[in-house]
């Protein structure tokens, strides 16, 4: 048997041939990767011409400090791309009326919901996929290893894993396109805006209460709203750029140069959206198909019986 048969199931093909050979995606990745192009000239045309000093090189710095913003303009990108792409892939299908026929199929819950998944999210991984060369101008110049944009990219595949998990559910959740696309963009600006200005809320009130207190202390200390910055994913993507920036988040006092945070911003990230987004799927495939109240808690509700009144029972002696 063919391989490809194995691992793609009719749902995951039929989506793969709809999504990829369309006009339109073939003009989001021309735009995607034209929109990555544009930051990458102009932070060259304005560090190079806009720049105090006309005679002004690249080196290995200045190299890295482009790497930095190709790679928070790619994270703004994918977060306003990898919404519109998952939120509509099962409410779409209710509202064409054609979700009822693909429930009736041989393919269980979990296999629609992933299928759509990764469909989703494998057209978002080419369209990051295509922007490599735009990156291979930081390589011409160095300071930049390829270990770092490898580690870069698998943040990029997590980071559209849970936005497109999140989609998947609120599109199970709510019955039409317009409304979960709504609610997966304000998921989308809790994780990434909120969470970076409540961080920035409290460091201020820590900070202040620090100056006022005046105590040196006597042992290394921390504080707890680097854990605010460890769910946003900014915070999360510097710290893969630069280690001691989770440090700096914690607001380590009293330790020494090799003294560690309680946890890398990245990996507190990673952990705990991991659990977001099994419980996301999860609920997902739950909602996905009609299911009655008491099934859904294990405990399938008892026939009701009819009431019968002793005017309705009729004596033995009658019948004979």
């Amino acid at each position: 048997m063919n391989w490809s048969r194995k691992m793609i199931n009719p749902v995951l093909d039929k989506e793969f041939r709809l999504r990829m050979r369309s006009t339109r995606s073939m003009l989001s990745v021309l735009f995607y990767v034209l929109a990555l192009s544009a930051v990458a000239m102009g932070y060259i045309y304005i560090f190079l011409y806009l720049g105090q000093n006309n005679s002004q090189r690249f080196d290995p710095t200045t190299s890295r400090m482009m790497f930095y913003v190709l790679s928070f303009a790619q994270l703004i990108l994918i977060a306003f791309m990898a919404p519109a792409l998952t939120a509509g892939v099962i409410s779409s299908e209710r509202e064409k009326q054609t979700l009822s026929m693909l429930l009736t199929t041989q393919q269980s819950s979990s296999t629609i919901v992933l299928s759509k998944l990764v469909s989703s999210l494998s057209f978002m991984a080419l369209i990051v996929l295509a922007t490599l060369p735009v990156y291979s101008i930081v390589f011409l110049y160095g300071g930049i290893s390829p270990k770092q944009l490898v580690s870069v990219f698998l943040f990029y595949l997590f980071v559209m894993l849970l936005l497109g998990s999140l989609g998947v559910m609120f599109s199970t959740l709510f019955k039409r396109t317009i409304v979960a696309i709504i609610v997966t963009y304000g998921a989308g600006l809790i994780i990434f805006l909120v969470t970076g200005l409540l961080f920035l809320f409290f460091m201020g009130i820590e900070q202040r209460n620090l100056m006022m207190s005046g105590v040196q202390p006597t042992g290394q200390t921390y504080s707890w709203v680097g854990y605010l910055m460890g769910l946003n994913p900014g915070g999360a993507l510097i710290s893969l750029f630069e280690p001691s920036f989770s440090k700096e988040a914690f607001m380590m006092r009293g330790g020494t140069i090799s003294s560690k945070p309680p946890i890398q911003l990245w990996l507190e990230f990673v952990s705990v959206y991991s659990v977001v987004i099994i419980i996301a799927l999860w609920i997902a495939i739950r909602r996905i198909r009609p299911v009655r109240r008491g099934k859904l808690f294990g405990k399938p509700k008892a026939p009701k019986t009819p009431n019968i009144t002793k005017a309705e029972v009729i004596p033995e002696e009658q019948t004979t």
